[in-house]
This record gives C-alpha cells, structure tokens and sequence, in this order.
C-alpha cells in the first residue's frame, strides 16, 4: 500500500531516497532551499517545493503532520537540523529520520525527537571494511547487542548436507532463517530441517558476530 513521505534536504542522499520511495509507487513530497535541486528532483517525486524548512510556519502549510515518515537531510547545517527535527516533533510527526553529522549531534537529534538517527557515511564504512574482512558475508544486519542477520556464502563442507545433518544452532550458536536459492530463483523463509544446501545457495542466518566469523574460518582448516 502506497504511503506518504516527505524528505527535506536534497543532497545525493535526499535525492535518492526520494527518487527510490517514488519509483516503488509512494507519494513523496521532496523539499530544499535550492531551486535547481527541486527541478532536478521533480521528474522523480510528487511534489518538489523549493522553500526553507526551519520556517514551522512552511512545514504546517505542507500537512508535514500527516506523512507517514519525514526523512532530514540538510547536509552539514546541524543547527537547521535540529530545529527542523524539533519542529517535526511538535508537530507530532509519526516517523522521524534524521541524518547526522556525528555521534554527539545524533544524541541531541535523539534528545529533540528523532525517532531514527542514520549515519550514511559511517554505516557504508563499517559495511564495506567488514565485506573486506569476511568476504563471504555478503551483507549484514546489525541487531540489538552483538547479534547480526547476515546473508553468507555456503562453506564448501556445507553443501550437499541437510540444515539436520549440518546442525549450525547446537554447535554454532546460529539459526538459519532464510536461504536465497539462485538456481532456480527463490526465497525460502524458515526453510525445513530436510533442506539440502547447494553450492549456489546463500544463506541467511541469524547469530552473534563472532559465531558467524567462527563459520567463516571453517572454510580455511
């Protein structure tokens, strides 16, 4: 079901957001102070508005109240963020996400009403140093505490044995909750204890970070 969202800033991450949420068919208010980066952005959103979103008196006239998430990215200007995160607060925003410049500014946006607090450029790090690290985790999830949902390349003792025979969650701590079959294309969700792993499967698992990099290392005795 479509939804409604509003994303204030439109730098590359803004766009992108903006441009995503519409191509999967939402209804998506995009606003920035820079007039060339509402036209840019019109082909890709609902409604491009190019005004100044520290004015509470704007952010009213737009039914900003009424979206179903705003999305604040204003680049480095911490002080408008946080002003507009304020206002969106009072406004009683449902759904608040906000970009932060850095772990102290993250905790005064959580302090002003941010309900999720992203850090794009230090999250993609963590990500690419740990694909770089454990190159057969494919992608990740980080949990609460040190527990992950990570998608993993099957080791090569894996294959051709059942998720019974293999049994990761008694020996390794680890539950499989998913396997993404390439061949053919298919998503098995809470697959059986009979299922057979193949070479081109990858599964999805769920476990502490050092269990999963404990599976990893089997690949190299």
């Amino acid at each position: 079901m479509a939804k409604k969202y509003a994303i204030i800033g439109l730098g590359n991450f803004g766009f992108y957001v903006t441009r995503t949420l519409f191509e999967e068919g939402h209804d998506v208010l995009a606003l920035d102070r820079s007039p060339e980066r509402v036209q840019q952005i019109r082909p890709y959103c609902s409604q491009a508005i190019s005004g100044d979103a520290t004015q509470k008196e704007m952010l009213t006239a737009l039914g900003i109240e009424e979206m179903d998430a705003v999305v604040v990215s204003m680049g480095g200007n911490a002080n408008a963020t946080t002003l507009v995160t304020l206002y969106l607060r009072e406004l009683n925003v449902k759904r608040i996400v906000v970009k932060a410049n850095n772990d102290d500014h993250g905790k005064i946006l959580n302090r002003v009403g941010a309900t999720d607090v992203i850090f794009p450029e230090k999250d993609m790090a963590i990500k690419v140093a740990r694909s770089l690290s454990t190159p057969d985790v494919l992608d990740y999830l980080p949990m609460s505490g040190t527990y992950i949902i990570a998608e993993i390349a099957p080791i090569e003792g894996f294959v051709g044995k059942s998720l019974a025979e293999l049994e990761l969650r008694s020996k390794y701590n680890i539950n499989v909750i998913g396997i993404k079959e390439l061949i053919p294309e298919n998503f098995v969700l809470v697959p059986q204890a009979s299922f057979v792993i193949k070479d081109s499967d990858a599964l999805l698992v769920l476990g502490r970070r050092e269990d999963i990099t404990r599976i990893q290392g089997l690949k190299k005795d």
